[in-house]
């Protein structure tokens, strides 16, 4: 089932942007996108670079590498555009009220 832990409110992240988060040994980059909230692990597969500090792409519901511009799915995690080949992990997200939490394994 995993554990719930609270990350952050609903405020600290602007709808169109991320931001990252250490939880609990995890790197987590918190993305919004409207009103919608996802968690991806925050390391470039390809480069071990942050993503949180690429663009999100709000239609395609992806954020870019700022590194080399792969770009990963914040729904599954899997790379759309090459040079990554390989996920990132996803987390489940909660929202509750203002409270963000995700659900770690």
């Amino acid at each position: 089932m995993g554990t719930v832990v609270r990350v952050c409110s609903r405020d600290e992240i602007a709808p169109g942007t991320a931001r990252r988060f250490d939880v609990d040994g995890h790197c987590i980059a918190i993305v919004r996108i409207g009103d919608d909230f996802y968690a991806i692990g925050d390391r470039c597969s390809h480069a071990d670079y942050s993503l949180s500090e690429g663009d999100v792409w709000e239609d395609e519901r992806e954020i870019e590498c700022p590194k080399h511009g792969s770009t990963f799915s914040v729904i599954t995690g899997e790379p759309q555009t090459l040079p990554a080949t390989q996920p990132v992990p996803v987390y489940s997200t909660q929202v509750d009220g203002d409270d963000v939490s995700v659900v770690l394994p």
